[in-house]
């Protein structure tokens, strides 16, 4: 996923871009607002502060949404219901006041993903379903069969893996799965998801499916398509 972060301050730039490259993201930062638009081509969600030196973020908000439809995030100190609200109408998907969590930023991130419809599909997706490795993941039934077999999995179990699946082999991080899945942390959290995590592969009977990257989280081991 690839990130255009409009950012005038440069210690907020300096401490936000590795955090978002620890979660799988690439990022393209401009300290200024005027010309934003040129960079969208290739861009997967936009993070826009809104006191910038040049012009103001609500401005550059309406641009973008002039030429595209590339979710956008306004990150901005003005907390006030009226500059939310302003934010919103101007194009907006989604509006976070600083200072923030990291992990709150990333969820949001992948929420507008989702609800934009921004493709993100992992394996070869046919319809609304992914096949990886044999493992066939049927989003809209939430069936997963391998070998014309199906296998029962809980609500909680189809949901990692589906998550996982959706992410192209990439890592996502344990801080991600568990809002996505359980929308709320707490103490126990990972070893739940570790346990989840357990749960899948023996029922799947592939352990290398679904990958552990240590100190991150999970992924699964997707292959090059090939085609059917």
């Amino acid at each position: 996923m690839h990130i255009l972060l409009v950012e005038d301050d440069d210690r907020v730039a300096a401490a936000l871009r590795p955090a978002l490259h620890r979660h799988g993201m690439t990022t393209t930062r401009l300290a200024r607002g005027r010309g934003a638009v040129d960079h969208l081509p290739g861009v997967d969600v936009v993070l826009l502060d809104l006191g910038l030196p040049d012009v103001d973020g609500v401005d550059v908000c309406r641009a973008i949404r002039q030429v595209s439809d590339v979710p956008v995030i306004v990150v901005s100190a003005r907390g006030e219901v009226d500059d939310r609200i302003l934010g919103l109408h101007s194009g907006a998907d989604d509006y976070l006041v600083k200072p923030y969590d990291i992990g709150e930023l990333v969820a949001r991130v992948h929420a507008v993903c989702r609800r934009r419809g921004t493709p993100a599909g992992g394996g070869v997706a046919v319809g609304g379903e992914v096949v990886v490795e044999g493992v066939r993941i049927d989003l809209d039934r939430h069936v997963v069969t391998i070998d014309d077999g199906e296998v029962s999995l809980t609500r909680k179990e189809f949901q990692v893996l589906a998550l996982l699946a959706a992410a192209r082999g990439t890592v996502c991080t344990r801080s991600r799965i568990v809002a996505e899945v359980w929308g709320r942390s707490w103490p126990g959290a990972n070893r739940t998801l570790d346990v989840h995590v357990a749960t899948l592969r023996t029922k799947l009977g592939r352990a290398d499916l679904v990958q552990t990257v240590r100190g991150v989280g999970y992924r699964l081991g997707v292959p090059a398509p090939t085609a059917e």
